[in-house]
């Protein structure tokens, strides 16, 4: 688990702190040291300036001293450890913005459930926590070695953020492509409920133009294409039309009781069945109903001639009754 960077802030400010409790001794002791040296050199090397003058009690000589200024090594150390310190806390920085970034970008790609086209979807931050924990661990060292940590944290953050970019790009072309298939899915559903509302007003045209051609009466007087029902369009003498229809597909009685099955859902076998939000019409539930003139002119008043239509568009499209109504169980439709 990653530390956050409020917990990164406050180990980086504690760690500064004890560095510098731990170097202000040394970096005393060495100015002193320094300062000493100094002087001893300067009064041994230096002449002396000195003041003779004549007492009753003789020549009298006046000793000048020479004040040390602050020594430009110790200045210089001091400086050093300042600048080493600032570079360990900026490299720190950067190594938590980069491994949280990497958080960011996997969590987005695994909510996004999307193939974004990279077989390991995911930022190798190995390296960085590596070089991050040798600059954490470098408090025992002298300021001079941190410059070199804190610049491998710095070429780790470089690998790590090169890798962020790289899958946020992947991650962007994914989502804008799957927003480009659901908008192309969305234009082909509206024609299609579009063009069904269409065919549905249309059949209801032709309904009451034949209604208003044969007076409101019955459909008498036509003969049947692809079968009869002997004049009973009930369900039962719908049921018994198709069934001695299934030899001529090669099907047997089993194909029959999906069959039932199939057009009881559908249409509970009424040849009349007319659905009003997408237009379905008859036995089948021809979507448009016109598509069952193919069989017959009558495909309107004659249920032989919707259940000829029917049987050749379930041998057409799923082989057999139970296929299709294996589809119609498993989406709803067949």
């Amino acid at each position: 688990m990653r530390s956050t960077t409020t917990t990164t802030s406050a180990r980086r400010t504690r760690r500064a702190a004890d560095r510098r409790s731990r170097r202000r001794p040394a970096l005393v002791v060495a100015g002193l040291s320094f300062s000493v040296l100094a002087a001893v050199g300067i009064t041994a090397t230096a002449p002396t300036a000195a003041a003779s003058s004549t007492t009753a009690f003789g020549p009298v000589t006046l000793a000048s001293y020479t004040t040390v200024s602050t020594s430009p090594l110790a200045a210089r150390s001091a400086t050093e450890a300042t600048v080493s310190e600032t570079a360990d806390a900026e490299a720190t920085d950067a190594a938590g913005e980069a491994l949280a970034a990497a958080d960011t970008i996997e969590a987005d790609i695994q909510a996004a459930a999307l193939d974004i086209g990279e077989a390991d979807p995911t930022v190798d931050t190995a390296e960085l926590e590596a070089a991050l924990a040798r600059l954490q661990s470098a408090d025992i060292l002298p300021a001079a070695f941190l410059p070199d940590l804190a610049d491998d944290v710095a070429d780790a953050v470089a690998g790590v953020d090169q890798r962020v970019t790289q899958l946020r790009g992947s991650l962007d072309g994914a989502l804008a492509k799957k927003a480009e298939e659901e908008a192309a899915e969305k234009a082909r559903l509206e024609a299609e409920a579009a063009a069904a509302a269409a065919a549905a007003a249309e059949a209801a045209a032709q309904t009451r133009a034949t209604s208003s051609g044969t007076g409101g009466g019955g459909g008498g007087g036509f003969v049947p294409t692809g079968g009869s029902t002997g004049g009973d369009n009930s369900p039962g003498g719908a049921q018994a039309t198709a069934r001695a229809m299934l030899g001529n597909y090669g099907w047997g009685d089993d194909q029959f009781s999906c069959l039932v099955s199939l057009w009881n859902k559908e249409s509970g076998w009424n040849y009349q069945a007319y659905n009003r939000s997408s237009g379905a019409f008859g036995i089948p539930q021809a979507l448009p109903g016109n598509k069952m003139a193919s069989a017959g002119a009558d495909w309107q008043t004659n249920a032989a001639t919707q259940i000829s239509w029917g049987l050749g568009y379930i041998s057409g499209r799923y082989g057999t009754p139970c296929g299709a109504w294996n589809h119609s169980q498993s989406v709803g439709w067949y």
